[in-house]
């Protein structure tokens, strides 16, 4: 059990808590919300023990076990794996000992040492530090390199992997999916709805708090308060709440006026006063009721380019990737998509797939390896990224910022629109280096909106904003009139503002008939087949290896000559597939054209509709032909690997 009780807590000069109560008990899953600033980490730092409440008391049931993100990465000549496994001590206490048993020829010692690792879990260890980090987006083949070979992000997914393989009781998160894709936040968030001991999450995904957490603890106005349920719940429990202190308040001001009334119309005539008197003491105990104010210091839209194309950009044939000095590292192949002005896409995709290649590729900022990219004449994209951050000048100002974009704008317009983004009075006139990573973001995010696109392209762009940033940004994008392609892990902002997907996957870019739950799906057949895939390599391997030099040899033919009856089988599915693709593309571009209203009304275009409707007539023909043919293979396919299995 977790107890603060009358706790109050100062971080320098700033009162974060003031006679705050909150009592959890075991297994609870609590998400922790409320403003940037309010004191959710320091929360933390007090469970953990670096520091006492400055009044009151904090009671912790004994023996628990605490697991918590650090801080600082380190270790980074390390394995990842290795560096995994070193979050339980007492396991590699217990190994080092053992290593020093056998080395001192200490028999009674070392089989002593077996029984504690084997109660520690130890032999299956690096079986589950390895599930651990190939959850969370990496290859077999990185768990061997070290630390030092990783970006920051992918640090702090290691760094996440060896906090879950700590041994707890209470576990301690703080913004976990902020370096995450979809894919690892859908793994992780399975993980933590299992996970037995009690969870206390800093996040600012609400799809992620209502998927883990049955508790929301909630700072509001320097006390705790704790909601039953998920975060969905706890949204519509506090609005009902407030509606009723507000009318609560509306109806307490109604009744002081009517009091202030009768004491000056009474509160001198001697027949009255008695009365008036009383009621001035009426009046003096009436606590105040805090009228609640529950908007959004955010507000601010996204404006879109006077002028647009039809098309916006297209992409023909394109091939994706980059040129190094080892040649070229194809992502993508075979790329062919046209933007209409207003499509609404949010890119879906396995980790590494291309996702941030396709877009940067948009943008333009990485060259093609082969295609065209043909931009419209009126194209103007807006991008923001990650590493947009980093490009921020940490010398100048917000409103230097936008001023070197429009150096004749009016300063109260600057001034206006960055109050926007939540930069008020002289926050405007900060240094940029002072800020933290949501105030950056949001800076970023304004630079973008200040250039007014009409194609906006943006990669993980809720990264470090708190809820109230991403539901003003949610709002803003679902009234952009522009064309919007968007890639993140938060399945509320995704929800809310795009109408189509596009799968990112096995080197090609094709529509996804489907929605998110659709692609949770999808990803969990495809990383069972991926699964059972690598169980049958394995046995292969292990048989391999078992199997004598003759055998091998004739195991090896036969396998050759499977492959041979097979291949003509595999190309004619493949070819197919190909295929098919390209007709889907060629009848969503059709289908894009024939989504314009002023075609069926412009007489002047009628022969141009008669023309578009063959189109899509032949197309979906074709398309209906190339599915009984991939079909066909198929079946012939199996049919065949069944007769020569039981040959």
């Amino acid at each position: 059990m977790i107890a603060l009780r009358q706790v109050s807590l100062q971080r320098g000069t700033q009162a974060l808590l003031e006679n705050a109560d909150l009592t959890l008990h075991a297994g609870h899953k609590a998400g922790i919300v409320g403003p940037n600033g309010a004191g959710k980490s320091s929360l933390f730092g007090l469970l953990r023990g670096e520091f006492a409440p400055d009044r009151g008391e904090l009671e912790m049931s004994g023996g628990q076990r605490i697991a918590h993100m650090a801080q600082e990465v380190e270790a980074l000549g390390r394995s990842i794996q290795d560096y995994v496994l070193d979050g339980d001590r007492s396991l590699r206490e217990a190994e080092a000992a053992l290593e020093a048993a056998q080395a001192a020829g200490e028999a009674h010692r070392e089989a002593e040492l077996h029984g504690t690792i084997e109660a520690l879990d130890g032999y299956s260890a690096p079986a589950r530090a390895a599930q651990l980090l190939v959850g969370l987006g990496f290859e077999q083949a990185d768990l061997s390199r070290p630390l030092s070979d990783f970006s920051g992000g992918w640090r702090m997914r290691v760094n996440l992997a060896r906090t879950l393989f700590m041994p707890s009781d209470l576990l301690l998160l703080d913004e976990p999916t902020n370096h995450l894709d979809l894919d690892a936040l859908l793994w992780l968030e399975q993980w933590l709805t299992r996970y037995p001991g009690t969870l206390l999450l800093i996040s600012h995904d609400r799809d992620f708090l209502d998927a883990v957490c049955d508790h929301i603890v909630h700072f509001d106005r320097r006390s705790l308060v704790l909601y039953r349920g998920n975060y969905t719940t706890f949204e519509r429990t506090r609005a009902e709440k407030l509606a009723l202190q507000q009318a609560e308040a509306a109806k307490q001001q109604a009744r002081k006026e009517e009091i202030e009334r009768f004491v000056a119309r009474f509160r001198y005539k001697a027949t009255k006063a008695r009365q008036a008197q009383s009621r001035l003491k009426m009046l003096e105990r009436m606590g105040e009721i805090a009228v609640a104010h529950v908007d959004s210091p955010f507000h601010f839209t996204l404006p879109s380019a006077d002028r647009t194309s039809h098309p916006l950009l297209v992409l023909d044939e394109a091939r994706l990737g980059y040129r190094g000095e080892e040649g070229e590292a194809v992502q993508l192949e075979g790329v062919d998509l046209t933007l209409q002005p207003g499509q609404r896409i949010g890119l879906l995709g396995p980790n590494g797939a291309g996702k941030s290649t396709l877009i940067k590729s948009l943008t333009g900022e990485l060259p093609l390896l082969g295609g065209r990219r043909v931009p419209g004449e009126h194209l103007a994209i807006g991008y923001f990224a990650q590493h947009q951050l980093e490009g921020l000048d940490l010398s100048a100002t917000p409103f230097l910022h936008v001023q070197r974009l429009s150096p004749r704008a009016a300063d109260l317009d600057i001034r206006k629109f960055l109050g926007g983004f939540g930069f008020h009075g002289d926050d405007v006139f900060a240094e940029v280096g002072r800020f933290s990573g949501g105030e950056k973001a949001r800076l970023a995010l304004s630079l973008v909106a200040w250039q007014k696109p009409n194609l906006l392209l943006l990669d993980e762009p809720t990264n470090h904003l708190d809820l109230e940033m991403r539901e003003a940004l949610t709002e803003a994008l679902a009234s952009f009139e522009g064309t919007v392609i968007v890639v993140s892990h938060d399945r509320h902002l995704l929800r809310a503002t795009v109408d189509e997907f596009w799968r990112v996957a096995d080197h090609r870019v094709t529509p996804f008939d489907g929605d998110l739950d659709d692609y949770r799906a999808w990803l969990r057949t495809r990383l069972e087949h991926e699964r059972r895939e690598a169980r049958a390599d394995k046995a292969e391997r292990q048989e391999a290896a078992e199997t004598p030099k003759e055998d091998r040899k004739a195991a090896r033919r036969a396998a050759a000559e499977l492959r041979d009856k097979l291949r003509p089988l595999k190309r004619e599915r493949d070819v197919a597939e190909r295929e098919m693709d390209k007709v889907q593309v060629s009848l969503a571009k059709v289908e894009a054209v024939l989504a314009d209203a002023e075609l069926y009304t412009d007489e002047a275009r009628k022969d141009e509709l008669t023309a578009r409707l063959a189109d899509q007539a032949e197309l979906a023909s074709r398309l209906g032909e190339l599915e009984q043919e991939w079909l066909a293979a198929e079946e012939a396919l199996e049919r065949l690997q069944a007769e020569l299995q039981d040959g």
